[in-house]
């Protein structure tokens, strides 16, 4: 039986409501922050928790579960949902609308991607373009119904690292943050590519068009 995922819905854009709406189960817990509750509509979802400081979208008046956070505080509102989420016992998190425009919110949230991993939770950010995941020793795996994918070193050198199934192949190579090795790769057709990576990790993201 799968387990119940938690679901934490951010600000950023989303263009491509039908495909980020399909990613949503039934049985998901919603997690939405604060501009975030622009998105609900559009998902036609409606959330079980609502946390924020509400910079961006004025407090709602509802009978939903709400967590008020301050003006002046150390972590984002996307950042302290994935702890409070934690804190409630989630293994399983898809993050959405936590990808856009603004850079320093967009390398903030891969950082919540890289605390969720480190915590040993399996996490998973989408947004129009495809997905974003952290790698290591677990393997991961890229479905042939994305036809790129990239392999970054965001936090340092990667070593070990095999990749199986695919257009440029690696055994046990090295990939550093200054050598953009591992980008736009394919799966080969019909085919699953593997990843594994021995020590360090790499930021693994599918990409649904060039």
């Amino acid at each position: 039986m799968q387990k119940r995922r938690c679901v934490i819905i951010g600000a950023a854009p989303i263009q491509d409501m039908e495909r980020i709406r399909a990613l949503i189960r039934k049985e998901d817990y919603l997690v939405v922050c604060d501009g975030g509750l622009y998105h609900l509509e559009g998902l036609g979802i409606k959330s079980d928790l609502i946390i924020g400081d509400f910079d961006s979208h004025p407090r709602p008046e509802t009978s939903v579960e709400m967590i008020t956070l301050p003006h002046e505080k150390d972590d984002t509102d996307t950042a302290f949902a994935a702890k409070e989420c934690m804190r409630r016992g989630f293994d399983h998190f898809l993050l959405l609308g936590v990808i856009g425009l603004r850079m320093d919110h967009s390398l903030g949230n891969l950082g919540v991607l890289q605390m969720l991993f480190h915590a040993g939770k399996e996490a998973v950010i989408a947004d129009d373009y495809g997905e974003m995941q952290m790698v290591g020793s677990r393997p991961a795996l890229v479905d042939s119904c994305f036809p790129y994918f990239s392999l970054l070193a965001i936090s340092g050198k990667a070593s070990g690292v095999n990749v199986r199934n695919a257009l440029y192949p690696l055994r046990n190579a090295e990939i550093f943050p200054d050598v953009p090795l591992g980008v736009s790769n394919e799966p080969l057709p019909g085919k699953t590519a593997e990843i594994s990576v021995a020590e360090g990790e790499l930021l693994l993201l599918r990409i649904l068009n060039a």
